[in-house]
């Protein structure tokens, strides 16, 4: 589970989060999107523990991130949208890295089947400076799913995929909240995440819109189409208009 409570990120006079609060239960899988400088990024990098915040309460997977940031990082998986990859370790390298790291056993069945899930069969022992960017990207998926962490932090992770793997993405994202698993999914694609996702964050100039369950966001805000594309436009139109 994922809880913020008035949580605030300033870079000295620049006030990137102004004191937001949301939940995305265990088990859902919540898509955090809203226009560009919204504030979704900080919000996931600070979520996994990468920022640390100006001010508020963050507690994830049953650990505060200011009192147990450690048991935070232990829990959660993060994916941003350009990986860090070793460019001179191979695919098989990130994963026995990631799995001694987290000092994980019997690991090996579960990769072997990510890595055909995900076509990396074949590139095990490519180093990471010779993926494409969609390898790589599933190099990183693959790396969070092997953790089989309590909570997810996806950060536009389609990026560089194609159609196929895109389809297989989503599958395994309900996938891992089937077990139990918080994931929470930033992206601009809209359409992509809209039938996957159960909950939703809607951000824009570092504050919350909306959050809670999608089928109220569509219902409150769908329009006809009860899709979360004009919710997105609905909620930030009233925003401009609101200004």
């Amino acid at each position: 589970m994922i809880e913020v409570r008035q949580f605030t990120k300033c870079y000295d006079d620049f006030t990137a989060v102004n004191s937001i609060s949301f939940d995305v239960p265990a088990g859902r899988v919540a898509a955090l999107v809203g226009p560009n400088g919204a504030g979704k990024t900080t919000t996931i990098r600070t979520l996994c523990g990468i920022l640390s915040p100006t001010a508020g309460d963050l507690n994830v997977a049953g650990a505060s991130l200011s009192d147990d940031p450690l048991a935070v990082k232990r829990r959660t998986a993060y994916v941003p949208d350009d990986p860090p990859l070793f460019d001179s370790l191979t695919v098989d390298d990130h994963l026995r890295f990631v799995a001694s790291a987290y000092r994980l056993t019997d690991w090996e069945p579960l990769a072997e089947q990510l890595c055909q899930r995900f076509e990396l069969t074949e590139k095990r022992e490519t180093v990471a400076s010779g993926l494409s960017r969609g390898m790589r990207q599933k190099v990183a998926i693959v790396c969070a799913y092997l953790r089989q962490p309590n909570v997810l932090l996806l950060d536009e992770p389609m990026t560089g995929l194609d159609p196929p793997s895109i389809r297989r993405f989503k599958e395994t994202v309900r996938e891992q909240a089937d077990r139990g698993a918080t994931v929470l999914v930033s992206s601009h694609l809209l359409s992509l995440v809209d039938d996957i996702c159960d909950h939703l964050v809607l951000m824009r100039r570092g504050e919350v819109l909306f959050h809670g369950p999608l089928e109220q966001a569509r219902q409150e805000f769908g329009g006809d189409s009860h899709s979360l594309e004009e919710v997105f436009f609905r909620l930030t139109s009233e925003e401009d208009s609101a200004g």
